[in-house]
């Protein structure tokens, strides 16, 4: 059974037994459809795991101010315009108790550009913005591509470095704002959320309520 208290947000495929866990894919509310749910296959990586809940962490989580001890995010803020990132911070900061942890795994805006500035190669800006997701390799064509990109989230939006990520937290209220690695939390809940991949050349940042 999930601990009510531990919540994950934007979680996809990733569905912890101990966590609740929620995504708000156009493709999770296919597959919940009753009936008719169970005839759709399923995005590129399969149907999302049974336990996954819908909620949108831009409009509110449909859970009570205060309810979560441990929150956690990974590879979803960079998907979101600056103002939903706001409306974002301020709704996770809602849902953490006094003193509840978030965390948050992320691409690295600052090593993306270290890795353009190192780099002699002539394409050197086609591997930042392909490796970046800020931009397209082909304009999508027919219908499901049409579809698949007006509703999928597959790229990029706001990228971040530390200092900009950890000033709106600041002022969403989050206190204790620090650089975070993988599985240096001290906190075993964490341990069954985080995957070691997600966190290589990201940036980490724990903080509290």
């Amino acid at each position: 059974m999930p601990n009510r208290g531990f919540v994950q947000y934007g979680c996809g495929l990733s569905c912890p037994s101990g966590w609740v866990n929620y995504d708000c894919s156009p493709q999770l509310r296919l597959e919940r459809l009753p009936v008719f749910g169970r005839f759709f296959s399923g995005g590129p990586h399969g149907r999302f795991p049974e336990g996954v809940l819908y909620g949108d962490i831009v409009t509110g989580l449909p859970r009570p101010a205060g309810s979560a001890e441990l929150l956690y995010c990974s590879h979803v803020l960079e998907h979101l315009t600056l103002d939903d990132l706001r409306k974002s911070l301020r709704n996770s900061h809602r849902l953490l108790a006094t003193g509840g942890v978030f965390r948050i795994v992320l691409p690295d805006l600052e090593q993306l550009i270290h890795s353009y500035q190192q780099s002699t190669a002539d394409d050197r800006g086609v591997t930042f913005i392909r490796d970046s997701l800020m931009g397209m390799t082909s304009r999508p064509r027919g219908g499901m591509a049409l579809i698949r990109h007006a509703f999928g989230n597959s790229h990029h939006l706001w990228l971040w470095d530390y200092s900009g990520l950890a000033k709106e937290l600041s002022e969403a209220g989050f206190l204790g704002i620090r650089r975070a690695e993988y599985n240096d939390s001290g906190i075993e809940g964490f341990s069954e959320v985080e995957s070691e991949d997600r966190w290589r050349n990201a940036l980490g940042i724990q903080c509290t309520a």
